[in-house]
């Protein structure tokens, strides 16, 4: 009986735990989206009664979001600057920011592929599709893989 009662705690603490990791995991993907329209307005507080802090121009545009009120999300960017933009201005769509300064884009998800570029850091693109440690990125002129832990965004 007393190890019938264990194997039952171990079980109830087991699922607990793997609720927990699904839940955070969850919560980690949903935390970067991206910019709908060319222009967004990014205001001081979560309302239209408080005043544009600045406007974005570029859509699809990735940032972060690190809180929530009614319809608005607060955002933080790849350069810190921060506000508060209405849940209407943003969308799932996949973009990032190549953060390692000259990263190389490649024909295929492999280091021995043939490189296509030298990136810049700071480097805006759709992410197309990702692998385990590669994303498959364009922009208007070139498309390529690069490393995912060279890229800021959703993906």
């Amino acid at each position: 009986m007393y190890l019938c009662l264990n194997y039952i705690k171990i079980i109830s603490i087991s699922f607990c735990f793997l609720f927990i990791i699904t839940f955070v995991s969850a919560k980690e993907q949903d935390l970067y989206l991206s910019l709908k329209n060319l222009e967004v307005n990014v205001r001081q507080g979560p309302s239209f009664d408080y005043p544009i802090k600045f406007i974005y121009k570029k859509k699809f545009l990735p940032i972060k979001i690190i809180d929530s009120s009614n319809n608005f999300k607060k955002i933080v960017d790849i350069n810190k600057n921060s506000g508060w933009i209405h849940r209407s201005q943003l969308s799932k769509k996949n973009s990032a920011i190549n953060i390692k300064e000259k990263s190389i884009l490649f024909n295929k998800p492999k280091i021995y592929s043939k490189p296509i570029a030298k990136i810049e850091i700071g480097k805006f693109f759709i992410v197309k599709k990702c692998k385990k440690k590669w994303c498959k990125v364009s922009d208007n002129k070139t498309s390529g893989w690069i490393k995912k832990k060279y890229l800021w965004g959703r993906f």
